[in-house]
C-alpha cells in the first residue's frame, strides 16, 4: 500500500486573480466624468455672471446663427466673438463685418421698411462707386469728368451732365445731342440698368429767353425736348424703358447757379436713380392728385344735376 501512495501524482491548485475592476479602464471613465463636471460648473458660473442683455444676445445667436452671413459677414471666423456683431454690445444684433471695415449697426427692433431703405441706400452708393470707376477707366468719359456731377440726394442717386463754356450737349436751341454727349449717355445706360430702381430725367436751361417772351416755343419746350432726347438715347443703349418714371422739362425755373442765370452750368440734364421711397412718393402724389380731380369733377356733375331738378 505504501508503494501505491508514492506513485500517485501530486496536484497543486493555484488561483489566478484576473484584472476585472482593478484594471486601468476606470481611469479613463473617471477623467471623462471630471471633465464634464468642470464644464458644467464653468457653464453655471458663466450664466451666473452675465447680465440679462448678454443672455438675450446669446439666445438670439442660437435662434438665428446664419444672421452673420445675411447681414454682411462671411461667417463666425471674421469676428473675435461668436455673439451677434462680434462685439461687446449685446443690445445690437447686427451681423459680422470684415475686420477693418466700418460696422453698420442695426437695432434689434429694425422694421422691414427700415431694413429695405438701408439696403436701397447701400445699393445706390454702390452704383455711384461703379459709375465713378467707369468714368475713370474710360478715356472717352474721363475727358468730360468735370461736366459729370454725381452725388446722393434725398431722392436718390443724381447724375447731372452740364454744359461748359466751350462745350455744350446740344447745339443752341436744339434737342439733338452732340456726338460726345450721346457717347456719355450711351456708356452709362447699361450701368443704370443694373438696379431695379426707377429713373427720373429732368431737362434744364439757362435764363436766356426767346424773343416771343415765352408765348410760343419756350425754354420749357426746349428743356422737355432735351430730357426726352436723353431718354431716347438711354433706352436705345440698353436701359429698360419701364424703369423710366417721369421725363420733365423745368426750363430755367431751377438754376444751378442762381447768381449767374445765364451761366452755361444752368444748361444741364439731370438723371436721378430714384430711391424706392422717392418713387413711391411720386406715384402716390400723382394718384392722389388724380383722385382729387376725379372727385371734383364728380361733385361738379352732381351740382349741375341738382340744379336741373
Amino acid at each position: 500500500m505504501a508503494g501505491d501512495d508514492k506513485t500517485k501524482p501530486i496536484v497543486i491548485k493555484r488561483i489566478k486573480k484576473g484584472g476585472g475592476a482593478h484594471g486601468g479602464a476606470w481611469k479613463i471613465a473617471y477623467a471623462d466624468f471630471i471633465t464634464a463636471l468642470m464644464a458644467f460648473f464653468l457653464l453655471m458660473w458663466l450664466l451666473g455672471s452675465t447680465t440679462k442683455a448678454q443672455l438675450q444676445g446669446i439666445a438670439q445667436w442660437f435662434k438665428n446663427p446664419e444672421q452673420v452671413s445675411l447681414m454682411g459677414g462671411p461667417g463666425s471666423g471674421s469676428s473675435n466673438s461668436i455673439l451677434p456683431g462680434g462685439g461687446s454690445n449685446l443690445n445690437k444684433t447686427v451681423g459680422e463685418v470684415q475686420r477693418g471695415q466700418k460696422r453698420q449697426v442695426m437695432a434689434s427692433n429694425e422694421t422691414p421698411v427700415n431694413r429695405a431703405e438701408r439696403i436701397d441706400q447701400h445699393n445706390l452708393e454702390q452704383l455711384q462707386k461703379a459709375l465713378d470707376a467707369q468714368i475713370a477707366s474710360k478715356p472717352a468719359l474721363a475727358a468730360f469728368r468735370k461736366q459729370l456731377l454725381i452725388n446722393i440726394t434725398p431722392e436718390g442717386l443724381r447724375i447731372q451732365v452740364v454744359d461748359s463754356a466751350k462745350r455744350s450737349m446740344f447745339p443752341n436751341g436744339s434737342t439733338i445731342l452732340e456726338p460726345y454727349a450721346h457717347a456719355i449717355f450711351q456708356a452709362i445706360a447699361p450701368t443704370l440698368n443694373e438696379l431695379p430702381n426707377e429713373i427720373s430725367i429732368t431737362g434744364h436751361t439757362d435764363a436766356l429767353r426767346y424773343l416771343n417772351d415765352g408765348k410760343g416755343y419756350s425754354n420749357y419746350n426746349l428743356s422737355a425736348g432735351r430730357a426726352n432726347a436723353v431718354r431716347q438715347t438711354l433706352v436705345q443703349s440698353g436701359l429698360d424703358e419701364s424703369k423710366i418714371l417721369r421725363v420733365v422739362g423745368m426750363g430755367s425755373a431751377v438754376l444751378y447757379v442762381p447768381k449767374e442765370p445765364n451761366s452755361p452750368l444752368n444748361r444741364r440734364v439731370s438723371i436721378v436713380v430714384l430711391s424706392q421711397e422717392a418713387a413711391r412718393r411720386i406715384i402716390y402724389n400723382q394718384q392722389a392728385e388724380n383722385n382729387v380731380t376725379s372727385s371734383d369733377a364728380a361733385e361738379h356733375v352732381l351740382t349741375k344735376a341738382g340744379a336741373l331738378f
